[in-house]
Formats: C-alpha cells, sequence, structure tokens
C-alpha cells in the first residue's frame, strides 16, 4: 500500500486507525520493496576482521530537516505476522522532517507533543538512500552528544520505541552499536536501561561491546561490562584492564596472534599492565594488526574517541591553542 504527497501526513497519523483495516489485507500490503544493497548514510561501513581501526569508522552525518515539497514522497505500511503494522517514512516526509528534527536538536516539547499526537512515529522506520533506521539510531548517529540524548532516548522508549531495532541492510546494527561507536556513554546507559540488548551480533565489528573497544570507546566499553556484557576475548580484556581475567583467558590455548593483539588494544587503551602482562606471555613488541595502521607505540599516542570527539567540537566553534604560531 503507498500513498503519495499530502497522503503520508494522513498515513502517519491516521495509522492507529488503519491497522485494524490492512490486517484483513497482509498480504496485498506487502509491496514495493526497497532496493537490497544499498547502504544507507548512518550504517557504518563493515570491516572483514574482528576489530576496526578509527579510521575505518564511517562518519555519519545526519539528514536535512526539509526536502523539496515538490517531490512526490511515498510512506510504506506493512503488516507483520503478528497483526503489529510497521511504517517507513522518507527522511524528507513532513511528519518524518519533523519528529527527525526535534530529536537532533533536542526538543523535548516538540518531541513530545508530536509523540502524542501520533504515537506510532516512535516505531517508524526512516528511509534514505536504500536503508533505514529509526529515530533511536537518529539520536545515536555520529558524532553522538546530541543536546539532551539521554532524555530523548526515554521518551522515545516510553512511547514505545524498540531499543533493539536494527538498522537495514547490513549490518544491522542496533542504537546500541552506534551509540557504542561515538562512546556517547550517557546515552548508551538510557539504551540500556530502556532495554537495549547487551550482546547483539552483526554490528561494524560484531557485539556493541566489540564496537566500543574496536573504535576506542573506553567509556561505553566500560559500561557495557559493568551492565553485564561478556569479556571473552583477550583484546577485550587487555584494553579494559582487567587483569584477573586476562590471566583467565591466557590460561586457556591462545594463539602469539590473539596475544599480540590484546597487547596492542591494551597499549591504544593506555593499560600498562595488561601490556606488561600479554608482553610477558608472548606478544610481538612491534606486532601490527592488517585493520589497522601502526604498532603498539603507534596506538598508544591514540587519544581515545571521546577525547577527539571534545577536540573536533572546540575546533568547530573556533577554539584556538595557545601553543598556535603567531
Amino acid at each position: 500500500m503507498t500513498a503519495s504527497g499530502s497522503d503520508v501526513e494522513r498515513l502517519a497519523k491516521d495509522l492507529a486507525r488503519t491497522r485494524r483495516q490492512i490486517a484483513g489485507a497482509a498480504a496485498a500490503a506487502l509491496v514495493e520493496r526497497r532496493p537490497a544493497g544499498c547502504v544507507p548514510v548512518g550504517v557504518r561501513v563493515p570491516v572483514a576482521e574482528a576489530v576496526s581501526p578509527d579510521d575505518q569508522r564511517a562518519e555519519c552525518r545526519a539528514a536535512p530537516a526539509g526536502g523539496d515539497s515538490s517531490r512526490r514522497a511515498s510512506a510504506n505500511i506493512v503488516v507483520m505476522t503478528d497483526e503489529s503494522t510497521s511504517l517507513t517514512l522518507p527522511d524528507d516526509a513532513p511528519s518524518a522532517a519533523e519528529l527527525l528534527m526535534a530529536v537532533r536538536s533536542g526538543d523535548i516539547d516538540l518531541l513530545a507533543r508530536l509523540l502524542s499526537e501520533n504515537p506510532d512515529l516512535a516505531k517508524t522506520r526512516f528511509e534514505r538512500r536504500g536503508g533505514t533506521r529509526t529515530a533511536l539510531h537518529v539520536v545515536t548517529d555520529w558524532p553522538g552528544y546530541f543536546p539532551n540524548g539521554p532524555h530523548i532516548v526515554t521518551l522515545l522508549i516510553e512511547a514505545g520505541a524498540d531499543p533493539n531495532a536494527a538498522t537495514t541492510p547490513a549490518p544491522a546494527e542496533t542504537p546500541l552499536h552506534w551509540a557504542a561507536s561515538s562512546d556517547d556513554v550517557d546515552v548508551a546507559a538510557a539504551l540500556i536501561d530502556g532495554g537495549a540488548a547487551l550482546e547483539t551480533p552483526g554490528g561494524s565489528i560484531g557485539t556493541p561491546l566489540d564496537n566500543a573497544v574496536g573504535y576506542s570507546c573506553w567509556h561505553v566499553a566500560r559500561l557495557l561490562v559493568t551492565r553485564g556484557a561478556r569479556v571473552e576475548k583477550l583484546w577485550h580484556a587487555g584494553a579494559l584492564g582487567m587483569l584477573d581475567r586476562l590471566d583467565e583467558l591466557l590460561a586457556h590455548d591462545t594463539s602469539p596472534e590473539q596475544i599480540s593483539q590484546g597487547f596492542w588494544h591494551a597499549c591504544a587503551a593506555g593499560q600498562r599492565r595488561a601490556a606488561e602482562r600479554l608482553l610477558t606471555a608472548g606478544a610481538d613488541l612491534n606486532w601490527e594488526p592488517d585493520y589497522a595502521h601502526g604498532t603498539a607505540l603507534d596506538a598508544a599516542a591514540g587519544l581515545g574517541t571521546q577525547r577527539e570527539n571534545v577536540l573536533e567540537w572546540l575546533r568547530a566553534i573556533g577554539a584556538h591553542s595557545a601553543e598556535r604560531a603567531e
């Protein structure tokens, strides 16, 4: 079932009423499949290895709040087998643009009003460039730290947003995957409080913890472990400085490659004791991963995603260093 132009607004606002009508015509509603294989803006680039360097992170930018009002927009209503209904709107559909603008700007009053008028917008998927994501993905998108982010997350989840909804197409990442890739720890905590799963696989690196450690997001990585995420890899334990867990993992069969990888990530995270333990266990001092540039010495010079984010923000608003050249 497809609507165009001004019908998009009517579809969005009347979704609750039309649910019963279209439930009896499920087969007819499954129309206009979107083309597969098109990676949307807002989906981070997948990598082949278990860990990805920071320079492989896709910098996901927000879509324009508006659009060409003369362009014909379409909305898809899909009836699921459990008789729930999922609405997909283009980013530039009027209702979508207004909601996404409220999410990005942290306008709590506007968002609350929009959700009160049409609660189904909390569950709506927003389409751009052949892929879809939810409003929770928008508030966790790169570079993170949107105004009132934690409150926006809570408001959306209370209105019915699914904290475990995944982007389409692959990599199928949840909002927690995205928060774990920008080190927005407050938003990550709000997602977990709202029911986000800690061990969902399939992200650009793997689980949310894989993403957090792989993208040098140390604050979210520690939060995930504190909330119950499993630490089952040497490079996790090394990067988090978990010495007892490191010894437990080293007691099992581990390859020289795994030990060197753990050492490299321990150095990247500034975990000297963990790095010393892994070096004693046989790590190659000058090992270089094939998913990043440089040795452990180069990795140790990194600042981590959260500090880099602050530096980028300061430069963007015109801050200058006292050390700048005359």
